[in-house]
């Protein structure tokens, strides 16, 4: 693929990574799945461990969720992106993986990035739960469905797959 990251349709190229969000109970971590096309988080999971089975819970959200054909779902090099879970996982859902580069760990960032100046670092979490609600609202009912983004025209990540699959059914 050699980062060509600019996709002409939905599900073609989906990229992860996993962050750490800071509570007063510990560390809460998401992993997320986003569809390069739209931006959309289309899978994602939260744990209080890094362990293989936060990025299979997110996996199967967003493959369930989407029935994409045979795409690509791109990853650092994490112990958790390469694991024979996580390949034998790719392979149940019809998926290819791909892995960044050394050093590359861009992929995601730009949207944990938005999460963390519009809603992490603005408050204080005293517990992984609020913390989980606020990430929850945050992704399902904020980010996908109205945030609007640039490299959208300025368009949700919703509103834009809907426009693509509208112009597509008129074609």
């Amino acid at each position: 693929m050699q980062r060509q990251f600019d996709p002409s349709e939905p599900n073609q190229l989906w990229l992860s990574d996993i962050t750490y969000i800071r509570t007063w109970q510990g560390w809460l971590y998401l992993a997320v799945f986003l569809d390069a096309y739209s931006r959309k988080v289309v899978g994602w999971a939260l744990a209080d461990h890094l362990r293989t089975d936060l990025v299979t819970a997110a996996l199967p959200m967003a493959s369930n969720s989407r029935r994409p054909p045979a795409g690509l779902c791109h990853s650092d090099r994490g112990s958790q992106y390469t694991s024979a879970a996580y390949f034998d996982l790719l392979d149940q859902h019809g998926l290819r993986h791909s892995i960044g580069r050394p050093g590359t760990c861009w992929d995601a960032e730009s949207f944990f990035a938005t999460l963390k100046n519009e809603l992490i670092y603005p408050h204080v979490w005293p517990t992984r739960q609020s913390a989980r609600s606020a990430i929850f609202t945050f992704i399902e009912g904020w980010y996908n469905r109205l945030r609007l983004h640039s490299t959208l025209t300025y368009s949700s990540p919703q509103i834009n797959e809907e426009d693509y699959y509208s112009l597509s059914n008129a074609a």
